[in-house]
């Protein structure tokens, strides 16, 4: 005689609405942020409940400027791929000459369609001759496994099996010795190495988001919280600080670093043609390399600069006065509007308003004088349009020498 389990009506129900109980995921490391989120100030980072701020979005930023910050960044997406080809396939696909990136490098590059659009930009880890990291805002991988195709190579999402901090600041390098990270102070500037964990190992590159000393930290998942707790311990006397996204946007946009679908819009998320962008019009035309053989959007990147058909420049502005340009418009002799802000800030650290902005040819190319921001400041509840002068000047806004010192100095 065959007995069906007995199925609680109301426990069914229960379980079939409880999806909207877990608004969000939470990373490896989210008992350890949860503990100290003061602020309780989120955002949601692909899917992951992230913070905008800790404790005190202006003191964290001061804490990646003086001390050491220490940074969750396990939603980034992460890639690993393997096998003979992994080489001769990011060469295809990816701006830079991956021949180039040798085992325990790291570069920094973009990937664009066949149009030559940005689909994203990011960070392109070698961890063996066959092995590679791609980690990346958006999501790729129906895009990757496509391009994979005759290919002798494996193409697999890492991004929940693997957990990822950031460690940025003067002090950064002082806390991982500290944490017994030995030969940690032979790492160079896009250097990586394993090192060992408890009873694994975890991957330093010193690599970051801040223009500053710093340090990012790739452990699997199970591995996540031993590591914060060694990091928390060794870095308590060098003033060791969890800090949200708002500090970090600050320190990038000091070091003049974009951001994908903020700075420019990804070729699969813009709606309006207009918007695509191609890497000469966001600043990355340096990554290109003509040299190499043929790699996605070639064709187009040529024909647009032999044509001259690139219509958009990204540039970093000095701005008159401190009331921050967020979001401003951009106009050429108080008249035309020629482009758009999409980061602004008062640097303490330049003791500069600065901004990045996106301007139409040739505004920012050829003409750079006479440009000015349209900026609403609010004052006793009601804003007073303010105009003030911009000037189109290089990037990055700040350079600090340790980022790049070797040895790291020791703070």
């Amino acid at each position: 005689m065959n007995h069906q389990p007995t199925i609680d009506p109301s426990a069914a129900r229960i379980a079939a609405q409880s999806h909207f109980r877990t608004l969000r995921l939470g990373t490896p490391f989210q008992p350890r942020i949860d503990a100290l989120a003061k602020t309780q100030d989120w955002y949601n980072w692909a899917g992951y409940r992230a913070p905008h701020s800790l404790w005190d979005e202006e003191l964290e930023y001061f804490a990646i400027r003086s001390q050491a910050a220490l940074f969750d960044i396990s939603p980034m997406i992460k890639y690993r791929i393997e096998g003979p080809d992994a080489e001769a396939l990011l060469d295809r696909v990816t701006l830079r000459d991956v021949t180039k990136l040798k085992p325990g490098r790291v570069h920094y590059t973009a990937w664009c369609d066949d149009a030559g659009f940005v689909l994203d930009d990011g960070m392109l880890f070698r961890l063996s001759s066959t092995r590679f990291r791609l980690c990346s805002q958006e999501r790729h991988l129906p895009w990757l496994l496509d391009s994979a195709c005759g290919f002798d190579v494996t193409v697999e999402e890492e991004t929940e099996a693997i957990a990822g901090l950031a460690l940025q600041g003067p002090t950064s390098f002082a806390v991982l010795r500290d944490a017994g990270f030995t030969g940690v102070e032979k790492l160079k500037i896009f250097d990586l190495a394993d090192f060992p964990h408890d009873g694994d190992s975890v991957t330093i590159s010193r690599t970051g988001f801040t223009g500053d000393l710093g340090y990012e930290l790739f452990v699997p998942a199970g591995k996540a919280l031993s590591l914060w707790d060694r990091l928390m311990t060794s870095g308590e006397l060098r003033g060791i600080r969890a800090i949200g996204y708002t500090a970090l946007n600050r320190a990038r946009l000091e070091a003049g670093l974009i951001v994908a679908n903020a700075d420019f819009t990804t070729a699969e998320h813009a709606i309006r043609a207009d918007r695509l962008r191609m890497p000469d019009e966001i600043g990355l035309g340096f990554m290109i390399d003509l040299e190499k053989g043929h790699f996605n959007g070639r064709r187009a990147i040529l024909e647009a600069r032999t044509k001259r058909k690139l219509r958009h420049v990204l540039v970093g502005l000095e701005i008159e006065g401190n009331i921050p340009a967020e979001h401003a418009i951009v106009y050429h002799k108080k008249a035309q509007e020629v482009g758009l802000v999409s980061g602004a800030m008062w640097s303490p650290m330049a003791k500069r308003n600065i901004a990045i902005a996106s301007l139409a040819r040739p505004y920012g190319d050829t003409i750079v004088e006479d440009l000015w921001v349209e900026i609403y400041a609010m004052r006793e509840l009601q804003y007073q349009k303010l105009m003030k002068r911009a000037k189109v000047v290089a990037r990055p806004f700040i350079k600090l020498d340790r980022r790049t010192a070797n040895p790291p100095a020791d703070f």
